[in-house]
């Protein structure tokens, strides 16, 4: 790929993103079956490149330089809950960068690496090839495949939604799958919420609205969280896991916003969808899974649960543990069985944070602060009570309900982006010109040549009238 190609993505204007950016979905080679906009393509499917393909990645996850963290660190003000220092191409809670993203064409299927998964010494050159727009070398250097082939969970509902099955996975398309790692952003939001500072509590509603694990920090008993409702500082368990899995999806979100955006400046196609089966995807992409009988997935108690034993309705299901590849774990929770227990699960979040090597003690180099040296010198300790607490508190949630988190499977996936390279004459056909713009209609002659599909000099002619 030519580098004036990346030059002009590099110059694509912002506000012309936005303003054209839109949802569409009719590739090179696809069949509208029926309906009043029916449309069989005379073309062959078309695959995106590795540069196309390489430019979209970039915008989904691409590692971008040093988070500024530019916070107060002292205990009170909660700076220290950041747990990493490294920037994407999207905001990440407590620069913890916690979505994964997987990527599905017709010849393989990939795992994009996320900053915390390179070498430390592997992150620099990554930031110098995004500021030379040398986006190909980087997916290459991100991208770990997993799978030979296009791999995908059925279409048929509830799978997915009747609306988008006719286009889904089909040929030449180019699916990007984020993928929710909850663990992290779960614990270490508890280190900041049972410190001095925050002292909230948590009941489990499940149990009769009990204390999770936490009686013996509650302020009543002489403890420091505050248990009092008055206070404004109770929350259920779920409603903590709810807080936990919308913080880290709105990351999901912003992922594909950035793959609209990029789809719209290199000029094909792309569209968000429906992603939310709770083991289809983890299962397709061969996941390691564990099985739980539905009353206790569910936290019932034994009555409940012996009542569907008897009539036979207490089934299993099945939800992602752990990627793994040739032996090697490359996606994995911080909970049992990786962990003896959900107490040195909590602690290895801490090491990674204030460990010998942790971002805010040996790790602190790895930042964009002048002096971080003596950055590091003003972050205290993390409190001991606040370890306490969360050691409890977790270490409640596996106990009773043999997992972790309680409500949902330590991953999660939500929406997925199909991208693709646009029939125009589907769209010529049926919409007014507007519906596509200059980008798209020129896209075929400036990325492949005269030669492709659907490009002659008549039909070049056309469009360029029409734009």
């Amino acid at each position: 790929m030519s580098a004036e190609i990346f030059a002009q993505i590099d110059r694509y204007p912002l506000l012309a993103a936005l303003k054209q950016r839109r949802s569409r979905r009719f590739g090179l080679g696809m069949k509208m079956p029926s309906g009043p906009m029916a449309y069989e393509s005379r073309h062959a499917p078309f695959p995106l490149t590795e540069d196309e393909e390489a430019c979209l990645t970039f915008a989904a996850s691409g590692i971008t330089g040093f988070a500024l963290l530019d916070l107060p660190f002292s205990q009170e003000q909660g700076g220290a809950i950041v747990a990493r220092s490294l920037g994407r191409t999207f905001a990440s809670g407590d620069a913890i960068q916690t979505v994964a993203l997987v990527i599905v064409n017709d010849d393989a299927t990939y795992l994009i690496k996320r900053p915390q998964d390179f070498a430390a010494t592997e992150i620099q050159p990554l930031i110098d090839l995004a500021s030379q727009n040398e986006f190909t070398e980087i997916y290459r250097r991100m991208r770990v495949k997993i799978k030979d082939g296009r791999v995908a969970p059925p279409v048929a509902p509830m799978f997915n939604v009747n609306v988008n099955r006719w286009s889904l996975y089909v040929p030449g398309t180019t699916y990007f799958l984020p993928i929710n790692e909850l663990t992290f952003m779960y614990i270490n939001g508890l280190l900041e919420i049972f410190n001095e500072h925050t002292g909230a509590f948590v009941l489990d509603e499940r149990a009769g609205f009990r204390a999770a694990g936490l009686g013996r920090f509650a302020r009543r008993r002489g403890g420091h969280l505050f248990d009092d409702p008055a206070d404004g500082r109770v929350l259920t368990v779920q409603r903590l896991e709810l807080m936990v899995s919308e913080l880290v999806t709105v990351e999901q979100g912003m992922m594909l916003q950035n793959l609209g955006l990029m789809s719209q400046a290199i000029g094909i196609g792309g569209f968000p969808n429906f992603a939310e089966h709770e083991s289809s995807w983890f299962e397709a992409l061969g996941f390691r899974m564990e099985t739980m009988a539905v009353g206790r997935y569910l936290g019932a108690n034994f009555m409940i649960t012996g009542l569907m034993s008897l009539k036979g309705s207490n089934r299993n299901v099945h939800y992602p543990l752990a990627l793994e590849r040739d032996g090697e774990v490359l996606l994995q929770p911080f909970c049992p069985p990786f962990y003896a227990t959900m107490k040195e699960a909590v602690w290895a979040i801490v090491d990674i944070k204030y460990g010998s090597q942790g971002t805010f003690r040996g790790g602190i180099t790895q930042s964009a602060w002048r002096d971080p040296a003596a950055i590091a010198k003003g972050i205290p300790k993390i409190s001991e009570r606040a370890v306490d607490a969360a050691i409890a508190y977790c270490q409640y949630i596996y106990d009773r309900y043999h997992r972790f988190p309680a409500y949902m499977p330590p991953f999660r996936t939500v929406l997925g982006f199909q991208a693709c390279h646009l029939d125009t004459e589907f769209y010529d056909r049926y919409y007014r010109g507007e519906a596509l713009s200059e980008t798209e209609r020129s896209h075929m002659e400036k990325w492949h040549g005269t030669g492709a599909p659907g490009i002659s000099e008549e039909v070049s002619d056309f469009h360029r009238n029409l734009a």
